[in-house]
């Protein structure tokens, strides 16, 4: 065994790994989810450009929010720390957005607009002029474009630059929140901030906020700083996230109280700033400022819940190794001895986060049937326990915390503690026990279900959080499960149970377990806003936030996924509960990319405002104004396609409801055998129609790049459902812009018949099938031609028809776009 780790290369630091024998903490997280039966758990591991942005995106905004409360002069619009976005705007604008700016544009007045390099003749002849645009879809020069970026996508970014780049110069970004609408480097403004904001109030108002306060008085244990939850907290992903943004910002806060405290000290005010005195003072008793800083955001801001007790153990092993990386000695802190690892069981804990009572109130409605004197004695009980539990664990945590205060009985401490804990957690698990239909009498019952189950009680376990109103950020990665699959515990009395996915419940834990003033941001499925039985779920999003972020991420292998081996869509969502007036939600196309590009993916997101704010449209994925334009011309056609559809009729077509890039429907009976079936029954489905006319012309309009694309921006992005066909906007079928697509259409029947290819494959299941393949990309320009009618109906432009032509063009026609054989 000792000769199997000798073979490995063992790294403390987190910087990236050289070869393929390193091993640093980061691989503990990713070996552990690949251990973990995906299907079965629903755990995946999640890549640090998707943790961070959803960690800075949650974090600094709450606390700029916090320190706004604390110092609002400093959030002046004019003289406040929003002069730095119309000073230095580009700055704050990603790199990704700004590839293509001249050297010389560095070198700019900080204001003034940067030239970028000239576009090609005959890239630039087609901004004035759609119809010379026929070299816009190959890919762009290097110092032009991004990686797989094409001329199209060039000329968009340079626009978005110069919309983003107007805004900052003008003054029009005063709220943190416009960070992320504009999808600014939130980072470095937050940095820039704690590092020149002239007065020292901001600094402690920042510091306050992270860390909380530490009295001069220890027996009155700590204020509560910032509190950040993962709820399914896995390996850590997320919390090491978090540490990875709190950290720089406690570092220059720091580093700025020592600047005010030394200019004080020149100026002969050896009393000023106390509160900074007392802070550094601590400091100077570790080892190292870095030390210190891991060692308090640990133990004061992280908080992890996982239903598996493995996974919590990783977790803390990967912080511990985070500390050990930082123990060497500060050069002027030498006689220093090695500090003990501090000991974070009660922030990182094991128990199931949707079965459990969030709240004594809970508690007692739950029981409210069978709720005698005796059992409401006893639920007064359990809250005055509850409460002594959190006073000691505030002194147990600042045991770990303050220099001097390591108890030599620090272990009886910590064992009377959980004994506490225990307690009270055995008590509300008989009470939760009745609600699950068990007798807690029946003592062999009750333990089966206790471990099944695996309660765990929010109120008990985090008091001191839970009734100061909740924790101030919430971020993770919930898991992707059916609930019919999971076989351990069923959960009880969410609004969200008949949508039938876990992760639906856990936003819903998550988002009752937020503070109210908090910020929540997690990964979850995008069928969560695309699917009719998950209504209960996009209500309580829309109705619980009263700021909300939702961007859209392509799941297919084509061509790239989040989560490797993965094919899940999904959407990112960063919401604010704080609800002054009605809800503000953005959001943005529907992302695909090539993985060269996955660099840029994050740094390119555009926001655009909810279009529509009710009914099936709310969450569609209308990224930019011109889908908007077109999606809201096509809207203006009030009669759909289902005004058309018969449950039986003399006519029929068929429609293929899998797609990757080509929705096709056909006149005709594709070709197909295997052992048991003469159709593809999973994948082709019928509709049927009273007129001949109306089949075709509807046949025509689901081949088109006008259809993928509202299938794309309303759809699932996964499956062509009936509802998606039905709702399709087109006004009157027999209206004579619309009659050339019969013609059209069965000029496209057989091209496809053309292009087609039969084959064999055998299945290890159904034995031998044999098929025919189609490839639509083939049949292109038929299809831009039925989209050129449609564009006559809708009254499109030029510049809007050019783009549903060209829509999505790089993946369609890419080398990715064939479509598969199981398809």
């Amino acid at each position: 065994m000792f000769a199997f780790f000798d073979a490995w290369d063992w790294r403390l630091d987190d910087r990236p790994l050289r070869n393929e024998s390193e091993i640093n903490p980061d691989v503990l997280g990713y070996i552990f989810e690949k251990y973990v039966n995906q299907k079965q758990m629903g755990a995946y591991y999640t890549k640090e450009d998707i943790t961070e942005y959803i960690s800075k995106n949650t974090i600094i905004p709450f606390l700029f929010d916090h320190a706004q409360k604390l110092c609002a002069n400093a959030f002046d619009a004019r003289d406040g720390i929003w002069k730095l976005l119309r000073e230095q705007p580009d700055r704050y604008i990603y790199n990704a957005l700004k590839h293509g700016i001249t050297v010389d544009a560095l070198e700019k007045p900080p204001r003034q607009l940067a030239e970028p390099i000239a576009l090609p003749y005959g890239i630039a002849a087609g901004l004035a002029d759609v119809s010379k645009r026929t070299e816009w879809n190959k890919t762009a020069s290097a110092e032009c474009g991004l990686p797989t970026e094409t001329w199209r996508e060039v000329v968009a970014r340079r626009k978005r630059y110069e919309e983003v780049h107007a805004r900052l110069v003008a003054g029009q970004v005063t709220q943190i929140n416009d960070l992320i609408t504009l999808n600014l480097d939130i980072r470095q403004f937050a940095q820039d901030v704690l590092a020149t904001y002239e007065g020292s109030d901001l600094i402690a108002a920042f510091y306050r906020a992270i860390a909380g306060r530490v009295p001069e008085n220890s027996k009155e244990g700590f204020e509560q700083g910032l509190s950040v939850l993962d709820p399914t907290c896995g390996s850590g992903a997320f919390l090491f996230a978090a540490l990875s943004v709190l950290e720089p910002l406690v570092e220059t806060c720091i580093e700025r109280m020592r600047s005010f405290v030394e200019e004080a000290d020149r100026q002969g005010r050896t009393r000023a700033y106390p509160a900074f005195r007392r802070a550094l003072t601590e400091i100077s008793k570790h080892l190292n400022d870095e030390y210190f800083i891991l060692k308090t955001i640990i133990i004061g801001n992280l908080y992890g819940v996982d239903i598996m007790q493995e996974a919590t153990e990783i977790c803390k092993l990967r912080l511990f190794l985070k500390l050990v990386a930082h123990t060497k000695r500060n050069e002027g802190r030498k006689n220093m001895g090695l500090e003990p690892l501090p000991d974070i069981d009660f922030n990182i804990r094991a128990g199931n986060t949707l079965v459990g009572f969030t709240s004594l109130e809970e508690a007692k409605r739950a029981t409210a049937n069978k709720l005698d004197w005796e059992a409401g004695k006893t639920l007064a009980e359990i809250d005055e326990g509850a409460r002594e539990a959190d006073h000691a664990y505030k002194l147990f945590r600042e045991m770990q915390v303050v220099h001097g205060l390591q108890d030599s009985k620090q272990h009886e401490f910590k064992s009377a503690l959980r004994e506490r804990l225990a307690s009270l957690a055995n008590k509300l698990d008989r009470y939760l026990a009745e609600v699950y239909g068990k007798d807690p009498h029946k003592q062999k019952e009750f333990e089966a279900w206790r471990k099944s189950y695996q309660p765990f009680h929010w109120f008990t376990e985090f008091y001191g959080i839970i009734t100061s109103g909740g924790f101030d950020v919430i971020i993770g990665n919930p898991p992707y499960v059916e609930m019919t699959k999971v076989r351990d515990y069923k959960i009880h009395s969410y609004a969200t149970s008949e949508c039938g996915n876990l992760y639906a419940p856990c936003v819903e834990r998550g988002s009752l377990l937020l503070a109210s003033q908090g910020r929540f941001g997690m990964i979850v499925p995008l069928s969560g806003f695309s699917t009719e039985r998950m209504r209960e779920y996009q209500e309580l999003l829309w109705n619980r936030y009263g700021q909300l972020y939702i961007s859209y991420y392509s799941g297919d292998a084509h061509p790239s996924v989040f989560f490797s081996g993965v094919k899940y869509r999904l959407c990112i969502i960063i919401g604010s509960p704080t609800k002054s007036r009605e809800t503000e939600a953005y959001i943005t196309n529907y992302l695909r990319w090539y993985a060269d590009a996955r660099d840029s993916l994050f740094p390119l997101l555009h926001y655009t405002s909810v279009p529509f704010r009710d009914g099936f449209l709310r969450f569609t994925k209308l990224g930019d104004s011109l889908t908007t334009q077109i999606i809201k011309k096509m809207l203006k056609k009030h009669q759909t396609l289902g005004n058309y559809l018969r449950k039986q009729g003399m006519e029929h077509i068929t429609y293929h409801r899998s797609p990757v890039f080509w929705i096709r429907s056909m006149d005709f009976e594709p070709y197909f055998k295997s052992p048991t079936r003469e159709r593809s029954e999973d994948h082709l489905k019928d509709l049927y129609f009273n007129d001949n006319s109306h089949a075709k012309v509807t046949g025509a309009i689901i081949n088109s790049t006008c259809f993928y694309l509202w299938f794309t921006v309303q759809g699932n992005c996964r499956n062509v459902t009936g509802a998606d066909i039905e709702k399709f906007p087109v006004g009157n079928l027999d209206a004579p812009s619309l009659k050339p697509l019969k013609a059209i259409y069965g000029k496209l029947m057989k091209d496809l018949q053309k292009n087609s290819k039969r084959r064999v494959y055998n299945y290890e299941l159904s034995g031998r099938v044999e098929y025919d393949e189609f490839y639509p990309n083939k049949s292109k320009p038929i299809i831009d031609d039925i989209d050129r009618i449609l564009g006559v109906h809708y009254g499109f432009t030029d510049e809007e028809l050019d783009f549903i032509i060209n829509y999505d063009i790089k993946y369609r026609m890419g080398r990715d776009t064939e479509e598969s054989s199981n398809e």
